[in-house]
């Protein structure tokens, strides 16, 4: 039977040879072969190889410091082909200064073509992304200047008379994985891992061209000592393994902690007063939000305000049995965290695969998401991809907001500065932010407004001041808050005249109260009434 060889993270790090196109697996700093990454990048500095490599990421992966930040070196890095580089200003700076060529792949589209070049087909074919950059007729997800002239790596297909998207196959020369346990023979779990991620299918199409897959692991043990449903990757996929000799450093659950048996569904811990959020902007954005959701909905959650606050006020409010709160990681219910530990949740019900995910979210898709936003334009066009120079990318944005039944974009009125206050159940703008985000014309469309009002999507655009909801002739101006001027604090700080409803309305002075549940359980309970 084949057997990995057990190597150092130095060992390993030699391996990788120069032109190589590499993959790793993981998501903001979870699953970050930590180990490895490092060596390879310490390698680098003192011989300057391996160099002109490819990285290829479905996830952003990184706090800041660690994680594919190890590869933000110029001539280490020739190309990236990644799908959210948020949390990776390095990378955001190589890719803005056009020092290395940038495509961007929405998250589980990405996580998808892992299954479909595993199995040898042609790519994966899907209608996410027609109609918005990732569209190779607007930008083919090229995401600076330098990459305009190069290859194209989607296309445009016609099947039944129907256009699809086509994601080009990426031949992979190396995977780089991470699980928990390892026995002799190479078989790996990925028991104490906050994420189940899609290290499986990537295993599989690295193999299928022929590549070499390299595992960080916690712990070894004796072989047959492992239960055969544990097993994430047989042994015989593995070609060589590094147990992590600091795992409080080098193998962390998350950035914020190195390992919490709640955030893998070990445990499931109580839930405190100390849970509850303080009123703030992002807050009262957060319960206007969640007026949206009837009994029983699937919601999904976006990174940023989704996720950091509809969360906790879905515990705040005591709902959490009437709805099923899900992330793109794989997480269906519990308490998401936010931030760079954005993908996890503890006291979850399930978890499972990335790519297994994204099957319910770009199928059926989610009854309701909350997605954060940049830029939003007359025709209801969102831009939360490529904000000024900053490529932060797709993330799973363009897959969920694609067949979501009804979108919230949940957004600050402008940015940069915005300061306010509550009193009297009103809105006190203290200081105005210095960024405009309702302008003429995106900058990047990471949400198509004439495709969705095509498809009949519903869509709501939702600040702390005004409530806007797309309709068939374009953005409608539906709530604004109480105690804000309509036309110094809304319309003149916009670049566009938006419609203005004739049933123009204040916002629900119930959203402003301080303390406690703000009554979403009783307005829940009278849609199931169907009262109004």
């Amino acid at each position: 039977m084949k057997k990995p060889v057990f190597l150092t993270g130095s060992e390993a790090a030699l391996l990788i040879k120069d032109n190589s196109t590499i993959s790793t697996i993981g998501m903001t700093l979870i699953s970050a072969s930590e180990t490895i990454l490092k060596a390879i990048e310490k390698r680098f500095l003192e011989t300057g190889s391996p160099n002109n490599l490819t990285l290829v990421h479905s996830c952003g992966q990184s706090d800041r410091d660690r994680g594919i930040q190890h590869f933000a070196h110029e001539k280490m890095l020739s190309r990236i082909i990644g799908g959210h580089w948020g949390l990776q200003p390095r990378m955001m700076e190589l890719i803005s200064s056009n020092k290395i060529l940038s495509y961007c792949i929405p998250q589980g589209q990405f996580a998808q073509l892992y299954r479909s070049m595993a199995g040898g087909e042609p790519g994966k074919i899907t209608k996410v992304g027609l109609g918005t950059y990732i569209d190779p007729r607007i930008e083919g997800g090229k995401m600076n200047e330098i990459t305009k002239s190069a290859p194209d790596i989607v296309d445009v297909i016609t099947i039944d008379g129907e256009e699809y998207m086509r994601y080009k196959p990426i031949p992979l020369d190396y995977v780089i994985i991470r699980g928990t346990y390892v026995d002799e023979l190479g078989n790996l779990t990925t028991d104490e891992e906050a994420m189940q991620l899609e290290v499986f299918p990537a295993v599989m199409a690295c193999k299928k061209f022929g590549g070499t897959v390299i595992a960080q692991a916690k712990y070894k043990v004796k072989s047959g000592s492992l239960h055969c449903k544990r097993v994430t990757v047989p042994g015989v996929f593995i070609d060589a393994v590094v147990i992590c000799p600091d795992p409080e450093e080098d193998h962390r659950q998350t950035h914020s902690f190195y390992f919490d048996p709640a955030y893998c569904g070990d445990i499931k811990v109580p839930v405190s007063d100390d849970d509850t959020l303080p009123l703030t902007n992002r807050k009262l954005i957060g319960r206007r939000a969640l007026m949206e959701i009837t009994p029983n909905d699937i919601l999904n959650v976006g990174t940023g305000i989704p996720n950091d606050v509809v969360g906790p006020i879905i515990t705040e409010e005591g709902i959490a049995n009437e709805v099923t709160l899900t992330v793109e990681s794989g997480i269906y219910g519990g308490i998401p965290m936010g931030g760079v530990d954005f993908g996890i949740a503890k006291n979850q019900f399930a978890l499972i695969r990335h790519d297994d995910q994204f099957d319910y979210y770009n199928g059926a898709g989610v009854d309701i998401t909350f997605m954060g936003a940049g830029q939003v334009d007359p025709q209801g066009n969102v831009n939360a991809t490529k904000l000024g120079s900053l490529p932060t990318g797709a993330g799973g944005f363009i897959d969920i907001t694609t067949n979501a039944r009804h979108v919230v974009f949940c957004s600050t009125f402008t940015g940069k500065g915005l300061i306010c206050s509550f009193q009297n159940n009103k809105l006190h703008i203290e200081q105005e932010g210095a960024l405009i985000k309702f302008v003429k014309s995106v900058d990047q469309i990471s949400y198509n407004g004439n495709h969705a009002r095509t498809k009949g999507q519903k869509m709501h655009y939702i600040t702390e001041r005004a409530v806007f909801e797309l309709q068939k002739d374009g953005l409608v101006l539906t709530e604004i808050a109480p105690g804000v001027d309509l036309q110094t604090q809304i319309l003149d700080l916009m670049e566009f005249q938006p419609i203005i409803s004739p049933d123009l309305k204040e916002m629900d002075p119930c959203l402003f109260l301080m303390d406690g549940p703000f009554g979403l359980k009783k307005m829940l309970k009278a849609k199931s009434n169907n009262i109004c």
